[in-house]
């Protein structure tokens, strides 16, 4: 047996014969009452929504991990070359730097009309989703070689667009920074 079991055992005479106080029952009574009432106000549901929006947190991240891990890959709508072949990555990587050296070079010159640049612009994306396409095509049939050279002949004719726009661009900008030199003399 416990040891204060025992003491209050042995000394259980002492205990008796005190009666508590008066009012010590209603106050008792109050007391609990007024914790019982608090004690359900702070039952409050919010607890439980907590512990919901946790657990809904929970499997919505793990879908999400879920798809992007295992699903994704195979939705994927666009294929390159460079997922072709290694030579294809090769000619893909050259007409891409060619492209960008291009674009930069579009974005350097201070066209004198901001609606021919959003033209030219507009262009360039036009022709962008059409390589776009071609991407998801390829994405359809990996081994299909006329896809394959439409991409390549796309890079080849956007680059000899682009390399026609920026030689007629640097003429008319020539001739606007110096316009006597290119007027026709008549006799």
């Amino acid at each position: 047996m416990n040891r204060l079991e025992e003491i209050i055992k042995r000394e259980r005479g002492l205990f008796d014969d005190r009666e508590p106080t008066d009012g010590h029952f209603e106050r008792f009574s109050f007391k609990l009452a007024t914790r019982l009432h608090a004690g359900k106000a702070k039952r409050s549901i919010m607890p439980y929504l907590l512990k919901a929006a946790v657990v809904t947190l929970l499997v919505t991240l793990s879908s999400l991990w879920t798809f992007d891990h295992f699903v994704r890959p195979n939705l994927k709508k666009q294929m390159t070359l460079s997922e072709v072949s290694p030579e294809y990555r090769e000619a893909e990587r050259y007409y891409v730097r060619q492209v960008n050296l291009m674009e930069n070079e579009f974005t350097s010159l201070d066209l004198a009309n901001p609606e021919q640049k959003e033209m030219l612009m507009n262009e360039m994306a036009a022709m962008d989703s059409v390589y776009t396409e071609l991407q998801k095509e390829l994405r359809a049939n990996p081994n299909d070689q006329r896809i394959i050279d439409a991409m390549i002949s796309h890079y080849q004719t956007k680059i000899e667009v682009m390399s026609y726009l920026l030689g007629q661009l640097r003429q008319i900008k020539a001739e606007t920074e110096n316009p006597v030199s290119h007027e026709k003399v008549t006799i």
